[in-house]
């Protein structure tokens, strides 16, 4: 099978560790820790992927600094090719995350490059062949969404926090096959979902943290359970979910399963520091995965 396709951010990144987030005033505050690390959702979702037994095609924008070299080493895994795009002005991206014990965050960009020049050819003729597409907010992925519908290639699409106005995200919502969105800025989780599937969306799942998850498909709904576990991180959950999700559609898991699996990848990966998913094997996501309920409704 060709590789699955991933278009989207990779980032060099600091994690800072607080107590609580600070308040908007002037003040001297001392970090828990402080980590450097791999970061960016799509990376996230490619290293889980590979790590779960997928081939994958991570298409990403990289300058030829030291952060930029450091991506490349963390990205060097069996399973795992990177197409990497000259960025403009050579700069990798870079934020600065501040993290507090409740898991809120504030994300800080530091750098965020353009890709520089058109399109790779070589992309192009590996994403019309691609079994899935996984096109993640970036501006270099917005060509690609036409790319893919016209080539027939199943569109996947991690929207992150939209709340079903914004502008950015809409490309990307209206194109998927498959959609991923978080509840955190959703008045109504439910019509959101409902309005996709009715647009022509195939599934269209929303995450909620430790609520677990809620799935829309033409039938109906589902509802997946959290499972519990003591998180460590909670950076790159979701992108874990969605690997998960479609290793399972990949082997032709029915939906249940796929979503099932998907939660137990996700809870495994938010049980290790960084983006855990790169350390998550397909034998414990299954077996976790067993003890998962999800129920249609």
């Amino acid at each position: 099978m060709p590789a699955v396709v991933i278009n989207g951010p990779a980032s060099w990144n600091t994690l800072v560790r607080l107590d609580a987030l600070p308040e908007p005033r002037p003040q001297t505050l001392a970090a828990r820790s402080v980590e450097h690390g791999l970061g960016g959702t799509s990376a996230g979702k490619a290293v889980t992927l590979a790590a779960l037994g997928v081939d994958v095609l991570l298409s990403t924008v990289l300058g030829d600094d030291d952060p930029g070299a450091l991506v490349r080493a963390v990205l060097e895994r069996p399973r795992l090719r990177v197409l990497a795009r000259p960025a403009a002005r050579g700069r990798t991206e870079q934020h600065l995350n501040l993290v507090a014990d409740d898991g809120d965050r504030v994300s800080i960009y530091l750098e965020l490059p353009e890709a520089q020049g058109p399109t790779p050819p070589d992309l192009l003729t590996e994403l019309r062949e691609a079994p899935v597409a996984v096109l993640d907010l970036a501006e270099h992925s917005r060509p690609l969404l036409e790319t893919a519908r016209s080539s027939g290639v199943p569109v996947w699409c991690d929207v992150h926090d939209d709340d079903g106005a914004a502008p950015y995200p809409r490309a990307f919502a209206e194109a998927a096959d498959v959609l991923l969105v978080s509840a955190a800025r959703l008045d109504d989780p439910r019509a959101y979902l409902d309005a996709r599937v009715a647009a022509g969306t195939r599934l269209a799942v929303c995450t909620a943290g430790s609520a677990g998850a809620l799935a829309r498909d033409a039938e109906g709904w589902w509802e997946i359970p959290a499972v519990r576990v003591e998180v460590v991180d909670a950076e790159g959950a979701g992108d874990a979910f969605l690997a998960g999700l479609l290793a399972a559609h990949l082997d032709g898991l029915p939906t249940p399963d796929g979503l099932a699996l998907a939660s137990a990848v996700a809870a495994l990966a938010v049980a290790q520091p960084g983006l855990g998913g790169g350390s998550v094997t397909r034998a414990e996501a299954t077996t976790l995965a067993t003890s998962v309920r999800v129920r249609r409704h």
